[in-house]
């Protein structure tokens, strides 16, 4: 394993200028010594595009025509740079704020449990720093039932201990490209913004590739400030229509 081998940053922004530079300036912030940033915008309107050229020289921009969604929009990204992939990336929410050593954390994570898997942080609200959103992913799709462990819960010693996961939240997603590649991406036929993310570990599992929650990498997340906050009707619509989809593909097909 190269010493320090690169990782690729990449936030996925859809007219979040107000959220974008708070986390582009965590990000810049970072300890680990091989890396780049690349916001991947989705056609915003609101002056990001601007905002990233001009305060952000160091950050490449990928300026989409249109809003792709989320696995649109990355799949897009990941044709890109499919010329000249790095060894890692990692998939950020634009509306998060990450820890200074985040990909140091991923890079040791790899080192105890192998490069071609899938990691997850440990991810906090952003107003309230120690209750964990994202300690782990559980899947019962028997039961339709997708939920995060530990949520709302405050940070503790059980949450503490790195453990192998049914999913990694798309709002923080480390991996090597060999994988992504191997998975040919996102499933875009999911376009409500939901389960893109459960759908890829449901079908990396069938390839005997493992989903981990390593707690030593963490960040704070502005929960679903694009969709009209906790319980906006938008994001409860989108949630389970994509859920009913994931059901029907993984569950019903297949048992």
């Amino acid at each position: 394993m190269i010493m320090n081998p690169h990782i690729s940053v990449l936030v996925l922004n859809w007219n979040g200028i107000h959220l974008l530079k708070p986390c582009l300036d965590s990000i810049l912030k970072m300890t680990y010594p091989n890396f780049s940033v690349m916001v991947v915008d989705n056609g915003s309107n609101d002056g990001s595009n601007k905002m990233v050229k001009e305060d952000y020289p160091m950050v490449q921009l990928l300026s989409l025509e249109k809003n792709y969604g989320y696995a649109g929009g990355y799949n897009k990204c990941f044709n890109h740079l499919k010329q000249d992939p790095s060894e890692y990336l990692v998939l950020l929410n634009n509306d998060t704020e990450v820890d200074s050593r985040l990909l140091d954390e991923f890079i040791q994570a790899t080192e105890e449990f192998g490069k071609d898997n899938i990691y997850g942080a440990k991810i906090f609200y952003f107003h309230e720093r120690e209750r964990i959103w994202y300690a782990g992913g559980v899947v019962k799709l028997a039961f339709g039932l997708i939920y995060h462990k530990g949520i709302r819960q405050f940070d503790a010693s059980e949450f503490s201990k790195p453990i192998k996961t049914d999913y990694v939240t798309g709002c923080c997603l480390f991996t090597s490209w060999k994988t992504i590649y191997q998975m040919n991406g996102f499933d875009e036929g999911f376009k409500q913004i939901y389960c893109e993310d459960v759908d890829l570990c449901l079908r990396a599992k069938k390839e005997d590739i493992n989903c981990y929650f390593w707690p030593g990498a963490k960040l704070w997340h502005h929960i679903s400030a694009a969709m009209g906050g906790n319980f906006g009707p938008r994001k409860l619509i989108r949630k389970y229509s994509a859920l009913s989809r994931l059901w029907i593909k993984h569950y019903l097909q297949f048992g």
